[in-house]
């Protein structure tokens, strides 16, 4: 197991800041990297896309030498046609990471590594992580069962075990994790960084409607529902807000027959009105700066660390 040389020394924990579908924006990220966690943002959330640019500009003037390294997620599926564009950009502004999802591509990687970046996968099984590295990425994000937006149904103790099976690269890990005690816990399993999303939702610099976030404080493991409704792919989302858009959580429609830009005659779209979450968010109890939140995770950390020395 091992770090990439870009994060030795630059961070104060073990964690990456999940890039969140509309949520995750120039302020969070920079807060993340800040506190001394990577940061991370999805490319199509900045739109218009010519906002891509500015945004990459903004956190490389926000942030020094002395913070976390930044990353960029872009979808590389062939649906999205923004991906040649925003890859020209992570490549004119030298992206230290990006996090690569709904494919692995050569040439991707390859643009990526030009310029000395490293390029993180995404995967939920055994078979698409040797596919990831035979295609050159660089690590691996393992997307246990679990874990917020399009998740995978595997424990983590069994996802981790078969990709370190064979794999000693960069490893993290992502499935319901929102404590100090589990990244810890994510470390000794066998991965080398946490991947954490849902908790930042109920930060102040997250760019989340107030109810949502009230609504991962408000809620347990019990309120997320699992499914391929929303954008055709499976997923975690939160029960009450399936309810507030008009539907029954208990009885959804087969994805086939979902029109995905809208939930009813009353103009909610499921991209808007149908907010995702992972397991983990019944440790989630109030809102606060993800700069105080992250100082609570590292307390934890360390007291879980000391818990059980080697």
């Amino acid at each position: 197991m091992t770090l990439p040389a870009l994060l030795e020394g630059r961070l104060s924990l073990p964690l990456i800041g999940s890039p969140m579908f509309l949520v995750s924006r120039p302020s969070l990220v920079i807060a993340q990297c800040r506190a001394g966690i990577v940061g991370a943002f999805p490319s199509l959330n900045a739109r218009p896309s010519g906002t891509l640019e500015s945004w990459l500009q903004e956190i490389e003037e926000a942030l020094t030498e002395t913070d976390a390294p930044f990353a960029v997620n872009l979808i590389v599926h062939r649906t999205n046609a923004r991906l040649e564009e925003d890859l020209a950009l992570c490549v004119k502004y030298k992206v230290p990471i990006v996090i690569t999802s709904l494919g692995a591509r050569e040439d991707v990687n390859r643009a990526i590594h030009s310029y000395g970046g490293i390029v993180l996968h995404d995967v939920i099984n055994n078979v698409f992580a040797r596919k990831a590295v035979e295609k050159g990425a660089d690590g691996l994000i393992a997307v246990a069962a679990g874990a917020g937006g399009h998740a995978g149904t595997l424990s983590p103790f069994a996802l981790v075990e078969e990709i370190r099976s064979w794999f000693d690269g960069p490893l993290a890990l992502s499935g319901a994790i929102a404590t100090g005690r589990s990244i810890a816990a994510a470390r000794m399993m066998g991965a080398d960084l946490a991947y954490m999303g849902s908790p930042f939702i109920a930060t102040e610099e997250a760019d989340a409607d107030p109810a949502y976030k009230q609504m991962i404080v408000d809620s347990g493991a019990g309120d997320i529902v699992y499914s391929d409704v929303f954008s055709g792919v499976l997923g975690n989302y939160l029960k009450p807000s399936i309810v507030a858009a008009g539907m029954d959580p208990d009885n959804l429609p087969a994805a086939a027959s979902m029109d995905f830009a809208k939930l009813g005659g009353d103009g909610k779209k499921a991209w808007r009105d149908i907010w995702g979450a992972g397991q983990g968010i019944g440790a989630i109890r109030k809102i606060q700066p993800a700069g105080a939140f992250i100082d609570q995770l590292k307390a934890e950390y360390r007291d879980a660390v000391a818990a059980f020395p080697s």
